[in-house]
């Protein structure tokens, strides 16, 4: 399933695509919650590596509004918990991602991200 911890990593790689490929646009798309264990830790430690920016839009994408847009210094346990659900809870089930430079389309089918390129589009 395409969680938004992993959708924060993903950009397009379609060829002579190399500006403004991140974040992908969520579109059309069906969202699914399953609850999973909090870990606050493994939250923390994620932190330093997302794009929060990307990751506050893409959660208004899919229908969350619960993260402040700017990232704050300190994490209590109740952001925690909300970075939790967003980052871990929320599963993308069908729709699509979209590259918002190129408009090259990565389906989303069954939870699963199609990011394979045609021939003509590898770089």
């Amino acid at each position: 399933m395409v969680r938004l911890i992993t959708h924060n990593l993903l950009a397009c790689h379609v060829k002579g695509c190399t500006t403004n490929n991140f974040p992908l646009i969520f579109q059309d798309v069906q969202v699914e919650l399953q609850e999973a264990e909090f870990n606050p830790d493994f939250i923390r430690n994620m932190l330093s590596r997302l794009e929060w920016s990307a990751l506050v839009n893409a959660a208004k994408q899919v229908g969350d509004t619960s993260l402040p847009p700017e990232q704050p210094d300190m994490m209590d346990d109740e952001l925690l918990q909300k970075l939790h659900h967003v980052l871990m809870e929320i599963h993308v089930t069908d729709g699509a991602m979209v590259c918002q430079n190129c408009n090259h389309i990565y389906p989303i089918s069954n939870g699963i991200p199609n990011m394979l390129l045609a021939e003509h589009e590898i770089g």
